[in-house]
């Protein structure tokens, strides 16, 4: 049986050592970290399949860490929060978080969740390589990157991902949820996350986000991802 690393940076010692309970009856490994800093260092120490992260900790902040993460990994990041205003949901997603928990939680569903996020990531590995180009963008699928007119386009995790998926399915509608149940691998819980990330990726990759050439809405169905040279379906 695989055995999956997951990093769980929370201060509150109560809390830290629930998930911890919970995580280990799943048979995962886990990590702990009482503060922001403490995350940095095993992060770059071990082997981390998923983290677990608190917004509000000491030395670094959580969302200082995700940023510093996010220069160089796509780990699956889970923001566990007492924030629980939907901008600061949204923010969180924006600076790289894959999905976001309010506190009080409930200890199954974010068990749920990680399995869900280990799930989507085994799956997106395990796929054939090969390489999209549309326009003056190129999808590498071995090497999980995107580039625009020959720059690298920095991406969360999230984002490559349903830009994999649109790209690999141009001229096609697809619903929100959809979307969701694609990417995350799951039943759509939270489809709204669907809308943030992909405002996210035009501001990356359209010249002029409010008028996009590539990633374009068809109200009351989805989103398309425009591929001039094929027939739309």
């Amino acid at each position: 049986m695989e055995v999956y690393n997951i990093l769980v940076a929370e201060d509150d010692k109560e809390i830290r050592d629930l998930i911890g309970l919970y995580l280990e009856r799943e048979n995962y490994k886990v990590f702990y970290a009482e503060d922001g800093e403490k995350c940095l260092e095993i992060f770059n120490r071990e082997h981390i399949d998923l983290i677990i992260m608190d917004l509000m900790m000491p030395k670094i902040s959580g969302e200082d860490a995700i940023l510093r993460i996010r220069e160089n990994s796509y780990v699956p990041i889970i923001i566990l929060s007492a924030k629980s205003q939907e901008f600061e949901k949204i923010i969180g997603l924006n600076i790289g978080a894959d999905d976001y928990m309010t506190k009080p939680f409930n200890p199954s569903e974010l068990m749920a969740r990680v399995a869900s996020q280990l799930r989507r990531t085994k799956k997106y590995a395990k796929e054939s390589t090969s390489i999209i180009e549309i326009g003056n963008l190129k999808l590498d699928k071995n090497q999980k990157t995107i580039f625009l007119n020959n720059k690298k386009v920095d991406l969360t995790n999230i984002e490559y991902l349903i830009l994999e998926f649109m790209m690999s399915n141009p001229n096609i509608v697809f619903s929100i949820d959809k979307i969701y149940e694609e990417v995350w691998n799951e039943p759509a819980i939270d489809p709204k996350t669907v809308t943030v990330h992909i405002r996210r990726i035009r501001e990356k990759i359209e010249a002029d986000p409010q008028n996009p050439i590539y990633l374009k809405v068809k109200w009351g169905m989805g989103y398309i991802f425009v591929d001039p040279g094929k027939i739309e379906k």
